[in-house]
């Protein structure tokens, strides 16, 4: 097991885990940090959730495009897809289990969050893709196998987005849909590569339905 990434900060906000009842594990992007993508709590209301933000050596969870062949970003890929597992692992210890968590991330991590519940489907308690896709240079060829077996998946994209291509977007939208989650896509025009209103309401909403039963 690679372990590239294991010994790095890893963030907390929100409940205990004993009393929560629910989990978020949230993934930065490229040049990000934990701190960076915690900050979204700040925004959400997060009671009943207990979240965590794991943090990727050198600011990078793999070091070339996230189009590029996959063999090209091992193995930090797997030690990432690891950390991933890890906390799911933990949270599922501690009496919260996959489907009660939210995996979300932001460019970098959101490939990662996808890559991950695409390899490893199961029922989970929502997946949140904000500027991101699928991991490789052939979404379409993949192979994954299993069933997503409805969880909620939120894709949020521009339509022009300089790092994440459109047509990735809508490949890995098809492909979640094809592994039984349920996805709602939107795409704004002429947004960047940021976080808007919009998606963390939508966010919010997926937050909600986990605490509230």
């Amino acid at each position: 097991m690679e372990q590239l990434h294991q010994d790095q900060p890893l963030l907390h906000a929100g409940d205990p885990v004993t009393s929560a009842k629910a989990a978020m594990i949230l993934i930065h992007g490229r040049g990000a940090s934990a701190s960076d993508i915690l900050s979204l709590t700040r925004e959400l209301d997060i009671t009943g959730f207990t979240c965590f933000a794991p943090e990727a050596a050198g600011g990078a969870w793999y070091p070339h495009r996230f189009m590029e062949p996959v063999e090209m970003n091992e193995p930090y890929l797997t030690s990432a897809l690891n950390i991933v597992e890890d906390l799911l692992t933990n949270l599922n210890d501690a009496g919260i289990p996959p489907t009660q968590v939210i995996l979300l991330g932001f460019s970098q991590g959101a490939c990662l969050v996808s890559e991950y519940a695409a390899r490893f489907p199961q029922k989970y308690g929502g997946v949140v893709v904000l500027s991101g896709g699928l991991i490789g240079n052939g979404v379409s060829l993949r192979d994954y196998n299993g069933s997503l077996d409805k969880t909620p998946v939120f894709v949020g994209c521009s339509d022009r987005d300089a790092h994440i291509p459109l047509s990735r977007v809508q490949e890995s939208t098809a492909a979640l849909r094809k592994l039984g989650a349920e996805v709602e896509e939107r795409i704004y025009p002429n947004m960047g590569h940021t976080i808007n209103r919009d998606e963390l309401e939508a966010v919010q909403q997926m937050m909600n339905k986990l605490v509230e039963g």
